[in-house]
């Protein structure tokens, strides 16, 4: 490596847990983290939908991450939070166990997903980060979060 390349890139992570276990988003990603709120069902939404709460005058669409992970629907306590995210034009409030750190890693810390994984995994995961003993998946947020068609469903 010659001396004026830089080092390898570092991306600051934000930690959460969902449904007992780890996972990660690009801090990029993340505008705001609020306590839980209730929401307001919509009808005939998907099940991952929780339903949409008023953020500053806009409607935000909450997404229960638990569900849309494939594990139970959460029901939500006040110790619950509500990670708001955006990617491109699309934001939504993400329903989270809890926020519990973040993390500055190296970009090559972040592993590919193994080839064994379903094509939804796949997709769902970006990377996975092996970090003091653990496993966390980084999340792909732009494959999460439902198209905007979807949201007004």
């Amino acid at each position: 490596m010659s001396s004026n390349q830089a080092s390898p890139a570092t991306r600051e992570l934000m930690l959460f847990r969902c449904d007992g276990r780890e996972f990660c988003l690009d801090i990029m990603q993340v505008r705001d983290i609020r306590g839980w709120t209730p929401a307001t069902p919509l009808p005939h939404a998907p099940d991952y939908m929780h339903g949409v709460i008023n953020l500053r005058g806009q409607v935000l669409p909450i997404v229960d991450m638990s569900t849309r992970l494939g594990c139970a629907r959460t029901r939500p306590t006040d110790k619950h939070v509500i990670i708001v995210a955006q990617t491109g034009d699309r934001i939504a409030g993400l329903l989270v166990e809890a926020v519990s750190d973040v993390m500055t890693v190296a970009s090559d810390q972040i592993q590919p997903t193994p080839d064994l994984a379903s094509a939804l995994a796949k997709s769902y995961v970006q990377g996975v980060l092996a970090i003091e003993g653990r496993m966390i998946c980084m999340l792909a947020l732009d494959q999460i979060l439902p198209p905007s068609a979807e949201l007004a469903a």
